[in-house]
């Protein structure tokens, strides 16, 4: 290998080093989008959808997620930011039915709440974060 062969080895390898490390060093912000999902419906339950809640130009945000275990849904509200107690809310119900909801100042999550025998039956469910909310009426009908 010649000098300028090593030189430019070098500087590759630099290159890969420093981009390793930015993509590790970068944690996720609220610009990301969505809040990953923190399994709190419990096992056997699958996420099926989920809707994202942003304001504050998106320097507030959480996300809302529907999960299924073939007989009931679940439904849990993660915020991005958790270092500190917000209002939240996490409610669903088989449509037509009773809510369950479970609101309160959370630190990360409201939830989960669930549905009773929802298989086959139409679902409502919502989301909020600071009073802004998001969610569906008479969805994953079946």
């Amino acid at each position: 290998m010649n000098k300028k062969q090593k030189t430019l080895a070098v500087a590759a390898s630099a290159t890969t080093l420093t981009a390793a490390f930015l993509t590790l060093a970068t944690p996720a912000s609220a610009a990301d989008g969505v809040v990953p999902y923190n399994g709190a419906c419990g096992s056997g339950y699958s996420v099926i959808d989920h809707k994202d809640i942003s304001f504050l130009g998106g320097s507030e945000n959480a996300t809302v997620y529907l999960a299924y275990n073939g007989s009931k849904n679940c439904a849990v509200t993660i915020k991005f930011h958790t270092d500190y107690t917000e209002p939240m809310r996490a409610t669903i119900r088989v449509t037509g039915g009773v809510w369950d909801t479970d609101d309160g100042n959370y630190h990360s999550y409201a939830g989960p709440v669930y549905t009773t025998n929802s298989a086959g039956q139409c679902v409502d469910w919502y989301g909020s974060l600071q009073g802004i909310g998001a969610g569906e009426n008479n969805s994953h009908c079946g």
